[in-house]
């Protein structure tokens, strides 16, 4: 019986093999660009299927399809997509995919849960790759990084210190006093980008003059974000991309996807990077000599200089000089199969500052997961956790003459600051403070530990040809914790000897707890091949949780810096806590791609608003029209119409609602009195109301791109704090009492100059102008930010910018308002910024260079007239700007202080190259084409070319401020750098 079974096997073994044979196609090849170079990375895949892969490091894939093949889809950023029909094995297939000129394959986000091709977008999108992102050169920061290159940002650094700083307004500000920073969502997740101060002004005495805000020189926790874990990065500058974010997207928002797993084998990428960074501008010294020092200091400064012997110190050296070492070590692991992709990315980051005893180290490790559950449920996992370190100095602006620049500019460079054998300081015999001695033995330290976490499922409720309905849950949370620690012992020449406050302990602690979570409703329905509709409609909800105290002890005992051991202990405590919900509803319609329309409409309601339960609407509408399939045109190949309006939102400062309660102390016994500011329960968030045009064009292929967009943005709504009625009890008051109007233009130009089998050059230029006018004013013009009308200042005024730069005048040179007496000196606003990216590629070569204008614009430079009254400014004693030619400058601008602010009121328009790179492939045959490896050098801030009298023009005293965002005092100098850098791809 077993010996008639054996053969029955057999037999039908045989019957089957063809139908088994036939029933899988192996497909393997290798996937070019035009100039046949190997496309590292493309995408794979088995079209309406999850089956795929990824080329290696030799543009090489192998993919086995079930049954009788089918249709391959080949993708890769910034390259056109093509399908390829395949119904049997081959192993030599060569595909070529001609680059995307235009990006017209790039897709965009276009709600919560729908995206769209750029060739149909009908509103302007800043979009950014990885490659546009860190592939030039190394990146500190996120926020560091988008500068020049995308149009309608004004970026600034708010400190040159290690570990970021800085301040993004797309498109003018949006606020005269709340929040001017877009919202960043990470993988779904909101991103608190919060600058915490760190209690510093109990030393310094900064708020004791102007503004009270953001003179601690914090950091921004966006500086958190990895660059190197950035997959793109798509800037939502319009209130009708951001109004699907409702009342936290005034200023517009930026939205982060991080890199995921591809199918195929393990990827693994192993890249170092070393460098240094040393000061971006030599300002150099006075130059003295006996009667010069006479003149400055009388009698007391000839017995010091005497004392000394007249020898001279190059102190700009010595405080900015360090040639900070920076390294970067990178290692990613990515991969997948049919079911499961993971990317696994980390990062450790150690950054000198040109300040000795200042740097930045951090440690991110992320992990994203994509599962394919079941046939129709999909899951998608995000985690990132950071540990940074950030030694930040002690500079901007003080009133005890104590930071390191204010004591920097009070020292002329014949004066001993430096220690004796025995590592005693001399005290400065001409200023409170010995720099020197601050630099080396005082602390401000920040710490972060932050998670971050995220999830998308994605389930298929009906998948059909025509109808598909699909249900998406998505959230995540935002955790951290920040630490701050400043220390200035009791030996510093300000705390001993009652000068100060016999040493101080400043720690604080930042907890914050953020969560968010939408659940949305997708329905795509495709009547025909011309018609389509996407339907989606979802609930948000965002819970913001952050609690802040601050406790400064002083008084120390001995050494101690435990904030216990102390005489005086005073604590303070600030916590934001919000609850926002909302809904949204979407509708797309697209024909043929030939007119593609969007209606959507957003409803908010927050714990932060007058009414919590009063829900605030936000509506969306946008059309394009692409005219080229309507006509026979062959040079033209793309032609496109567009526009777009929306509305989004901005809340009131936290508690403005409410009256607040001061502790006070009655003859021994505590308790709170009512603060001179009332509550205003009819609070309404503050509301952009944007109106945009455009046009996109290219001709031979696209291989010339023009994207141009016009746009009107009102806000309304404004929030100012208002003095009120004496008889009411109180002196002021949160209302809406005001409306800005921004009106500009955004040109993009794309081209390929040359496009050949060895060489190629492609350029990418935006140009960019935005102007602003006060357009409703419900209280009478004021003067706002900065130091007061003598120095320069802010002043808001109907009919005029908001950020226009006003101060006292000399009626016989300036332009004085007979009423006000003062004059306007300029604006912070530029006249128009234009960036201009070039990239060639010869053979295995690679030359990378981003080149940024920016074209007026003015500061309040304060830092010269610190330097001016202290006598060392470096060009104390040219003869330049009195038009008499008598006095020397520092003379001259002293003489008119107190008649008009003209002399620091400067221009600020710079030129500079941010960003060089060159790169050289190694022939892969030395690796036995297993490795990809580069190796490169690169350079940020390595070309500057400016008229402005400090180190840089990109400067804010005020950090983030939505208007004084242009004010300069002794600042942590921005820093130049250059990279070695070496990667390898298996």
């Amino acid at each position: 019986m077993q010996k008639l079974q054996l053969p029955l096997f057999q037999l039908l073994m045989c019957l089957l093999a063809p139908l088994w044979l036939f029933a899988q196609v192996n497909v393997s090849g290798t996937v070019t660009n035009n100039k046949d170079i190997p496309v590292e990375g493309a995408s794979v895949r088995l079209k309406n299927s999850s089956l795929g892969t990824a080329t290696n490091a030799s543009g090489k894939f192998s993919l086995t399809l079930p049954g009788q093949g089918g249709a391959l889809e080949i993708s890769s950023i910034g390259l056109k997509s093509q399908t390829v029909q395949v119904s049997s094995s081959i192993s030599d297939l060569v595909i070529k995919l001609e680059e995307d000129v235009g990006n017209l394959d790039e897709v965009i986000i276009t709600g919560l849960a729908s995206s769209i091709k750029r060739a149909n977008i009908a509103h302007a999108v800043g979009t950014i790759s990885a490659k546009q992102l860190v592939g030039t050169t190394t990146q500190p920061t996120v926020d560091g990084a988008l500068y020049g290159k995308f149009a309608g940002a004004n970026i600034s650094a708010n400190s040159g210190a290690p570990g970021g700083g800085i301040s993004v307004k797309l498109r003018g500000i949006t606020s005269l006093v709340g929040n001017s920073q877009p919202l960043f969502i990470v993988d779904g997740v909101y991103y608190d980008n919060s600058s915490i101060q760190a209690g510093l002004n109990s030393v310094s005495k900064a708020a004791g003059q102007g503004s009270t805000d953001f003179q601690d020189n914090p950091s921004n926790r966006v500086a958190d974000l990895d660059p190197e874990d950035i997959d793109r990065i798509e800037i939502l500058k319009g209130a009708s991309t951001a109004a699907i974010y409702g009342a936290r997207a005034a200023a517009g928002v930026v939205i982060v996807t991080t890199k995921k797993g591809k199918t195929g084998k393990p990827r693994i990428e192993i890249g170092q990077s070393i460098g240094w960074q040393m000061q971006l501008k030599e300002l150099g010294q006075r130059q003295w000599d006996t009667t010069k020092v006479r003149a400055a200091y009388k009698q007391a400064g000839i017995d010091v200089y005497n004392a000394n012997g007249g020898k001279i110190y190059n102190y700009e050296e010595e405080l900015y000089g360090n040639n900070g070492f920076m390294s970067n070590t990178r290692l990613s692991v990515s991969g997948g199969n049919d079911n499961t992709s993971y990317y696994a990315g980390f990062t450790y980051r150690d950054d000198e500052g040109i300040v000795k005893h200042t740097g930045y180290q951090k440690t991110s490790f992320r992990l994203n997961l994509d599962q394919k559950v079941t046939k129709f449920l999909d899951v998608s996992l995000n985690a990132n956790y950071v540990e940074s370190k950030a030694d930040r100095g002690f500079f901007n602006n003080d009133n005890t003459s104590t930071t390191l620049g204010v004591s920097f500019v009070a020292t002329p460079s014949w004066v001993n600051l430096y220690p004796d054998a025995n590592g005693n300081y001399p005290n400065n015999p001409l200023a409170p403070s010995n720099f020197i001695q601050t630099r080396d033995l005082m602390t401000n330290n920040e710490k972060v530990n932050r998670i971050l976490l995220g999830g998308r499922g994605t389930l298929k409720i009906y998948d059909k040809e025509k109808h598909n309905v699909k249900l998406i849950a998505l959230g995540g949370i935002d955790y951290y914790t920040l630490n701050t620690n400043a220390i200035f012992p009791a030996v510093l020449q300000f705390q001993k000897d009652g000068n100060g406050t016999n040493g101080a302990s400043i720690r604080g602690t930042t907890v914050t707890r953020n969560s968010n979570i939408s659940a949305i409703a997708v329905y795509d329905f495709k009547p025909g091949n011309d018609l389509q509709f996407t339907t989606q409609a979802g609930i948000n909800a965002l819970n913001v949780d952050l609690n802040t105290i601050v406790n400064t002890a002083t008084q120390l005992i001995g050494t101690q810096t435990n904030i216990d051991q102390a005489g005086s202990i005073i604590a303070e405590q600030n916590r934001i806590i919000s609850k926002d919900r909302g809904f949204f509803v979407q509708e797309e319609v697209a024909y043929r791609n030939i007119v593609i329309a969007t209606l959507g409409l957003r409803g908010d309601k927050s714990s932060r608003n007058g009414d919590a339960d009063k829900l605030y609407y936000y509506p969306k509408a946008s059309v394009a029209f692409n005219i080229l399939p309507l006509t026979s045109w062959e040079t033209i190949s793309q032609l496109k119409l567009r526009a777009a309006y929306g509305e989004s939102g901005n809340f009131a400062p936290f508690g403005a609602i409410y009256t607040p309660l001061v502790p006070a102390n009655f003859n021994a016994t505590t308790g709170s009195i009512v603060d001179i500011t009332r509550g205003s329960a009819n609070l309404k968030p503050e509301r952009q109301k944007e109106l945009e045009l455009g046009l996109d064009a290219g001709v031979l292929n696209n291989r010339i791109g023009l994207e141009f967009t016009w746009y009107n943005k009102d806000v309304e709504d404004l929030l100012l704090k208002v003095e009120t009625a004496s008889s009411s009890g109180f002196a002021n008051e949160w209302k809406n009492v005001a409306a800005i109007e921004n009106k500009g233009v955004e040109i993009g130009v794309n081209a390929v100059p040359v496009s050949n089998k060895n060489l190629r050059w492609t350029l990418h230029a935006n140009w960019w102008k935005n102007k602003a006018k006060v357009t409703r004013l419900d209280v009478p013009a004021f003067n706002d930010g900065a130091f007061g009308a003598t120095l320069g200042t802010y002043r808001i005024e109907e009919g005029k910018s908001p950020t226009q730069l006003v101060g006292i005048g000399d009626s016989a040179i300036d332009k004085v308002d007979p009423v006000t007496k003062l004059a306007v000196y300029g604006d912070a606003e530029p006249d128009f910024n234009l960036s201009f990216s070039n990239n060639l590629t010869w053979k295995n070569f690679e030359l990378s260079v981003l080149m940024h204008w920016k074209k007026g614009g003015e500061n309040v430079n304060l830092s010269t007239l610190l330097s001016d009254i202290f006598a060392t400014s470096p060009d104390y004693d040219k003869k330049s700007q009195d038009p008499t030619g008598q006095k020397t400058n520092g003379a001259y601008r002293l003489s008119i202080l107190g008649v008009t602010a003209r002399p620091w009121i400067e221009d600020a328009s710079y030129f500079r190259v941010r960003e060089i790179g060159l790169s050289y492939t190694l022939p892969g045959k030395w690796f036995k084409d297993i490795a990809r490896v580069k190796v490169g050098f690169s350079g940020r801030n390595l070309i500057n070319v400016f008229d402005y009298n400090s180190y840089d023009p990109e400067v804010s005293n005020f950090g983030i401020d939505a208007i004084s965002s242009n004010v300069e005092v002794t600042p942590f100098p921005s820093a130049k750098s250059f990279h070695f850098n070496v990667s390898a791809t298996f």
